[in-house]
């Protein structure tokens, strides 16, 4: 992939660049997906609901748990400006936080 393309799992409105070669590939509930580098994948992941990730074959050993990770951190939709106080638009750890007080 040459440096001004972007991996399938980047959303046309995501301005970022990708950051390494594409390893995972997310899934949606209803098991339509995208392969994508670490850094889209946890991206698209935090911006659905129910979504998995799975390593591609070729991956380095852990990419499927860095997106993972990555992604209960990253707020769905997060390149979208804007106030964000829905728990829609808070990410996972957000949530879970706002859940404990």
């Amino acid at each position: 992939m040459s440096r001004d393309q972007r991996c399938p799992a980047a959303h046309p409105e995501d301005p970022t660049l990708c950051v390494g070669p594409v390893v995972v590939t997310v899934l949606d509930a209803v098991n339509a997906g995208a392969d994508g580098c670490e850094h889209h994948g946890a991206r698209l992941l935090a911006s659905l609901d129910g979504g998995r990730v799975y390593a591609l074959p070729d991956a380095p050993s852990g990419a499927a748990i860095r997106v993972f990770t990555a992604a209960a951190g990253t707020r769905p939709f997060c390149w979208v400006e804007g106030p964000r106080t829905e728990p829609s638009q808070l990410s996972d750890i957000e949530n879970r936080a706002r859940r404990a007080r």
